[in-house]
Protein backbone atom coordinates (compact mmCIF):
# COMPACT_ATOMS: atom_id res chain seq x y z
CA UNK A 1 0.00 0.00 0.00
CA UNK A 2 1.45 3.64 -0.91
CA UNK A 3 1.13 6.17 2.05
CA UNK A 4 1.97 10.20 0.98
CA UNK A 5 5.13 11.72 1.22
CA UNK A 6 6.55 14.42 3.26
CA UNK A 7 9.23 16.40 2.00
CA UNK A 8 11.38 18.24 4.59
CA UNK A 9 14.31 20.75 4.42
CA UNK A 10 16.94 19.73 7.24
CA UNK A 11 18.34 23.32 7.06
CA UNK A 12 21.44 23.21 9.05
CA UNK A 13 23.78 25.61 10.55
CA UNK A 14 26.46 26.37 7.84
CA UNK A 15 29.41 26.70 10.62
CA UNK A 16 28.09 23.52 12.44
CA UNK A 17 27.94 21.72 9.20
CA UNK A 18 31.72 22.35 8.51
CA UNK A 19 32.94 21.72 11.88
CA UNK A 20 31.06 18.21 11.54
CA UNK A 21 32.53 17.37 7.98
CA UNK A 22 35.90 18.05 9.54
CA UNK A 23 35.49 16.02 12.69
CA UNK A 24 34.18 13.31 10.44
CA UNK A 25 36.87 12.92 7.84
CA UNK A 26 39.18 13.05 10.89
CA UNK A 27 37.47 10.11 12.51
CA UNK A 28 37.31 8.36 9.37
CA UNK A 29 41.27 8.28 8.84
CA UNK A 30 41.55 7.94 12.01
CA UNK A 31 39.75 4.29 12.02
CA UNK A 32 41.76 2.99 8.63
CA UNK A 33 39.40 5.06 5.77
CA UNK A 34 42.84 5.17 3.98
CA UNK A 35 44.02 1.75 4.47
CA UNK A 36 40.61 0.14 3.47
CA UNK A 37 40.96 2.31 -0.06
CA UNK A 38 44.43 1.30 -0.23
CA UNK A 39 43.10 -2.38 -0.34
CA UNK A 40 40.06 -1.79 -2.52
CA UNK A 41 42.93 -0.24 -4.92
CA UNK A 42 44.68 -3.06 -4.81
CA UNK A 43 41.64 -5.21 -5.99
CA UNK A 44 40.71 -2.78 -8.89
CA UNK A 45 37.97 -1.07 -7.88
CA UNK A 46 34.75 -0.05 -10.69
CA UNK A 47 34.14 3.09 -12.14
CA UNK A 48 31.71 4.36 -9.68
CA UNK A 49 33.63 3.03 -6.45
CA UNK A 50 36.69 5.64 -7.58
CA UNK A 51 34.16 8.33 -8.19
CA UNK A 52 33.36 8.23 -4.53
CA UNK A 53 33.15 11.48 -2.45
CA UNK A 54 36.73 10.70 -0.70
CA UNK A 55 38.35 7.98 -2.78
CA UNK A 56 41.05 10.22 -4.91
CA UNK A 57 41.47 12.34 -1.96
CA UNK A 58 42.73 9.19 0.45
CA UNK A 59 44.27 7.26 -2.04
CA UNK A 60 46.86 10.64 -2.36
CA UNK A 61 46.42 11.21 1.37
CA UNK A 62 45.21 14.49 1.37
CA UNK A 63 42.75 15.25 3.95
CA UNK A 64 42.24 18.66 3.36
CA UNK A 65 41.45 17.91 0.07
CA UNK A 66 39.19 16.08 1.01
CA UNK A 67 37.20 18.04 3.67
CA UNK A 68 37.16 20.68 1.10
CA UNK A 69 35.42 18.45 -1.62
CA UNK A 70 32.95 17.20 0.88
CA UNK A 71 32.33 20.66 1.96
CA UNK A 72 32.22 21.74 -1.83
CA UNK A 73 29.37 18.62 -2.02
CA UNK A 74 27.47 20.01 0.98
CA UNK A 75 27.51 23.71 -0.38
CA UNK A 76 25.63 22.53 -3.11
CA UNK A 77 23.23 20.02 -1.54
CA UNK A 78 22.28 23.49 0.41
CA UNK A 79 21.48 25.31 -2.20
CA UNK A 80 19.42 22.51 -3.81
CA UNK A 81 17.40 22.50 -0.53
CA UNK A 82 16.81 26.36 -0.73
CA UNK A 83 15.47 26.45 -4.41
CA UNK A 84 12.59 23.65 -3.43
CA UNK A 85 9.43 24.85 -3.25
CA UNK A 86 8.01 26.88 -0.71
CA UNK A 87 5.35 24.68 0.22
CA UNK A 88 8.46 22.13 1.46
CA UNK A 89 8.91 23.01 5.36
CA UNK A 90 12.38 24.36 6.33
CA UNK A 91 13.16 23.03 9.63
CA UNK A 92 16.29 24.95 11.05
CA UNK A 93 18.68 22.99 12.65
CA UNK A 94 20.64 25.23 14.09
CA UNK A 95 22.17 24.49 17.74
CA UNK A 96 18.70 21.96 18.14
CA UNK A 97 18.90 18.29 19.27
CA UNK A 98 18.01 16.00 16.47
CA UNK A 99 15.67 14.02 18.79
CA UNK A 100 13.58 17.03 19.50
CA UNK A 101 14.06 18.16 15.57
CA UNK A 102 12.56 14.51 14.75
CA UNK A 103 10.01 14.83 17.61
CA UNK A 104 8.35 18.27 16.10
CA UNK A 105 8.74 16.50 12.29
CA UNK A 106 6.55 13.85 13.52
CA UNK A 107 4.18 15.97 15.48
CA UNK A 108 3.70 17.71 12.02
CA UNK A 109 2.97 14.54 9.98
CA UNK A 110 -0.04 13.88 12.30
CA UNK A 111 -1.70 17.11 12.12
Amino acid sequence: MRRPTRLYALMPDRDALREAIESRVDAMIAQGAREEVLSVENLGPSATARAALGYRELLEDDADAMKQRTWAYARRQLTWLRKLPLTVPRVELSGRPLERVAAEILDSATR
